[in-house]
């Protein structure tokens, strides 16, 4: 059976009969769970160790005017989904619970943090880092798992976890498409039947593989308001003029009032 539970204190009872076990797999999520989060949870399972998953909708990360107050909460939905999925337990803490005192002391991304999401949310990546630690602090955890939707959110915490010695393993998992191919977000329950077929030409671009003809598909719908459209290192580094090899393709694009982001690897 999945406990829930919503303190601290309460967590670490609950954990407490999996200390001398080899290990414990977190999955962070805000939520709203969709086949995307249960694959992660699946991924979890399959090292064997009790499988922790938390819920929590992160007021860090929202900036003014974002949609934190919006934000999809169906607590009792996601609960049963993890019971379906053997999850240990399911860790759904308030934001009072988590920063009793506010945001007082926070993980800074450094200028990776700056770039593509960070430039128009530039305090996104704090926020994200902040409660991410906070997480594997409070779970012990010795593995823990995210999806490659969010690369930069992936390749921040990979960087967070190495430059502050965290005795973590960080395991990306693949992003899982619905089967007209649109990546699968929380966030797209926001749109309408027509929003969403307009948006199934971001995963059309991304699958030519190319910057330039993906630019030329999405420039086909100017209801489309792209953020940003950029190949990138698999480190999201930029490419040297002369590069050839693996490399990523990154979209961020506004659709209705629906921000999504997708992405995909490809070789230059």
């Amino acid at each position: 059976m999945t406990e829930i539970v919503h303190t601290p204190e309460a967590l670490q009872q609950t954990l407490a009969g999996t200390r001398e076990d080899a290990g414990l797999s977190l999955v962070p999520t805000m939520g709203a769970l969709h086949e995307g989060h249960l694959t992660l949870a699946r991924e979890a399972r399959k090292l064997g160790h009790p499988v922790v998953v938390s819920i929590f909708v992160n007021p860090l990360q929202f900036a003014p005017g974002e949609d934190l107050e919006a934000y999809p909460r169906t607590l009792d939905e996601d609960v049963a989904k993890l019971e379906a999925e053997g999850v240990a337990a399911v860790f759904a803490p308030s934001p009072e619970t988590m920063y009793p005192h506010g945001p007082r002391t926070t993980v800074q991304p450094g200028p990776l943090g700056a770039v593509l999401e960070g430039k128009t949310r530039p305090t996104h990546f704090a926020g994200v880092l902040t409660v991410v630690a906070k997480l594997f602090n409070l779970t012990g955890a010795t593995d823990a798992f995210f999806g490659e939707k969010d690369y930069q959110q992936l390749a921040l915490i990979r960087q967070m976890v190495e430059d502050l010695h965290l005795p973590v393993r960080v395991h990306g998992c693949p992003i899982v498409r619905d089967e007209d191919g649109l990546a699968l977000s929380s966030r797209n329950r926001y749109l309408s039947a027509a929003e969403r077929t307009r948006a199934l030409a971001i995963p059309r671009a991304l699958a030519t593989g190319s910057l330039e003809q993906a630019r030329a598909l999405l420039d086909d719908d100017p209801s489309i308001d792209i953020d940003y459209l950029i190949t990138t290192a698999p480190d999201l580094s930029e490419l040297p003029a002369d590069y050839s090899g693996p490399a990523r393709l990154l979209v961020a694009a506004k659709v209705g009032n629906t921000r999504l982001l997708d992405n995909v690897a490809i070789e230059v």
